[in-house]
């Protein structure tokens, strides 16, 4: 069932095409979840409608990529990587150091796919587009959780 238009939803599940970059489309959506993490960091309400709204969307409409795309999660439809960047350092105090770690982590555990990503991501439709990037988002948030409260970090 189409819930929107395909001219539609392309530029959502790319989000604004950020998923045609010809070389590692996967890292430029993760690039394009930082550009909308700076964009809302500063204000905790604006912060969290946007992740819902990334998220939602995915849910509801990365599953449509496969069928728009013609192939099992396709390489453009990068809405997971946004939802899961802003997953990764969401309540995680403002650091560019906790945000490096944050991106590198999160893009290392996206693709090793530690249990139970690997299982998650074998999943239909958009629950396996998306669930996979949400894990690897927590596994990132609670590792960053702990270096911040441990202050291996200095000065965060």
């Amino acid at each position: 069932m189409r819930i929107i238009p395909d001219f539609l939803a392309k530029p959502v599940i790319t989000f604004f095409y950020f998923g045609y970059c010809p070389v590692a489309p996967g890292t430029a959506g993760s690039l394009a979840g930082l550009g909308l993490y700076f964009l809302v960091k500063d204000s905790p309400q604006f912060y969290l409608l946007a992740f819902a709204l990334v998220t939602v969307a995915g849910v509801l409409l990365s599953g449509e990529g496969e069928r728009i795309f013609g192939r099992k999660d396709p390489n453009c439809v990068v809405i997971d990587e946004v939802s899961g960047m802003l997953l990764s350092l969401a309540l995680l105090p403002y650091d560019v150091r906790v945000v490096v770690a944050g991106f590198i982590l999160f893009r290392v555990f996206d693709a090793l796919k530690p249990f139970p990503a690997d299982k998650l991501q074998s999943l239909k439709g958009s629950a396996g587009i998306m669930s996979d990037d949400i894990m690897a988002a927590l596994y990132t948030n609670v590792l960053l959780q702990i270096v911040v409260r441990l202050n291996v970090i200095s000065g965060v």
